[in-house]
């Protein structure tokens, strides 16, 4: 998990949470575009697993403010 700031207000943080298997990005969650995203077949089959459960999704988007807003003063 990560939060890339270009400003300290909450409109300009992305959260993102990458999934990896053997090295490589499956997956990746991104609060701008408020869903998982795959990058192979098998991360392609996951995003839409996890994007068809509506709370967890909804609660990965809340870490952008929980996570991210929190250690803001600290990162930038």
């Amino acid at each position: 998990d990560r939060c890339v700031f270009s400003s300290p207000e909450l409109k300009d943080i992305q959260f993102i949470k990458s999934n990896y298997y053997n090295k490589l990005e499956v997956a990746r969650f991104t609060s701008s575009l408020g869903k998982f995203v795959g990058y192979t077949e098998f991360g392609v089959k996951q995003a839409n697993y996890w994007n068809s459960n509506p709370s967890f999704i909804s609660g990965l988007k809340a870490q952008r403010e929980a996570y991210c807003l929190t250690n803001v003063g600290i990162d930038y």
